[in-house]
């Protein structure tokens, strides 16, 4: 009787140890939970922000102005769309602008003040209530408006925030008083005018304007833009 006790006990041995390695492969085979690349981004040396993979198949470049209708267009027709390539860590997206006036010059200076993720969220709300910050001035003078065009560039950026809102709105993505003021500097504005003629260089004339892997597109709106990133 000994020997099928024997033969019972190795054959349940060997049915252990090569129940092991299978679980352990089962669990190996098993997929990394999926990274949420809407949650990374950084700044470009380009002087853009870029959010996603940075490995993405697929990187678009917006050139983008925050008081550009069109812009605002795309981003509530799109933006949803656009975030959740984004997500999957197959698109990537970078936002550089290419200022059109003094109120884009004050809102842009005063957006790129906010780390990287909360700039895309003070953007998006930005193109989201454009005519609401835009409209602002409305409420100017003609004194008013002749004191402010008379100051210089930087100063003109500067006095704009208030008189626009835009303090107000940047305390929600973390832009203080203190940093406003160490953000809008000459560097600062001159960074965006070097982001405006290297735009130029690359046939930049308006916006929106996508690239796709460096190539220059002929569509700016989500219709256009969608099937490209499939």
């Amino acid at each position: 009787m000994r020997r099928p006790l024997l033969l019972a006990a190795i054959l349940a041995a060997l049915a252990v140890t090569a129940a092991g390695p299978a679980s352990a492969q089962r669990r190996a085979a098993r997929p990394a939970a999926t990274q949420d690349w809407t949650r990374v981004a950084v700044r470009t040396p380009e002087g853009g922000f870029r959010m996603g993979n940075p490995a993405a198949r697929l990187k678009v470049i917006e050139y983008l102005s925050l008081t550009c209708p069109h812009c605002a267009e795309f981003a509530h027709e799109g933006g949803a769309g656009l975030m959740a390539r984004v997500r999957t860590g197959q698109v990537s997206i970078e936002y550089r602008h290419y200022v059109l006036n003094a109120l884009d010059v004050s809102a842009s200076m005063f957006a790129r003040c906010a780390t990287p993720l909360n700039y895309f969220a003070m953007a998006h709300h930005l193109l989201g209530t454009q005519q609401s910050w835009m409209r602002r001035t409305e409420g100017l003078t003609q004194a008013q408006r002749a004191e402010i065009s008379a100051l210089p560039p930087l100063q003109i950026a500067q006095r704009l925030v208030p008189v626009l809102g835009l303090d107000a709105i940047g305390q929600r993505y973390g832009i203080t008083p203190a940093l406003r003021q160490r953000c809008m500097t000459q560097a600062s504005l001159d960074q965006l005018e070097r982001m405006h003629g290297a735009a130029g260089q690359m046939g930049v004339g308006g916006t929106p304007t996508f690239f796709i892997n460096g190539v220059r597109q002929n569509v700016n709106t989500w219709a256009g833009i969608a099937p490209l990133l499939r």
